[in-house]
C-alpha cells in the first residue's frame, strides 16, 4: 500500500514540475513578445504623429 501512495505522489510531483518548467519557458517568451511588439509599433512612421512644416505644434 505504501509503494503504491509513494508512486501516486511521485506521478503528482513530477506532473507539477514539468508544468512549472513550461510556464517558465512561456511566460518569459510572451513578455519578451510583447516588449518586441511594443518597441516595433512605436517605431514605426505614422503620418498621424508626423509634424508637417508651418503647423503649430
Amino acid at each position: 500500500m505504501g509503494a503504491k501512495i509513494a508512486r501516486v505522489l511521485f506521478l503528482v510531483t513530477a506532473m507539477m514540475f514539468f508544468a512549472i518548467l513550461a510556464l517558465d519557458i512561456a511566460v518569459p517568451t510572451l513578455v519578451l513578445c510583447t516588449m518586441a511588439l511594443s518597441t516595433w509599433l512605436v517605431s514605426l512612421d505614422l503620418p498621424v504623429a508626423r509634424k508637417h512644416g508651418g503647423e503649430a505644434a
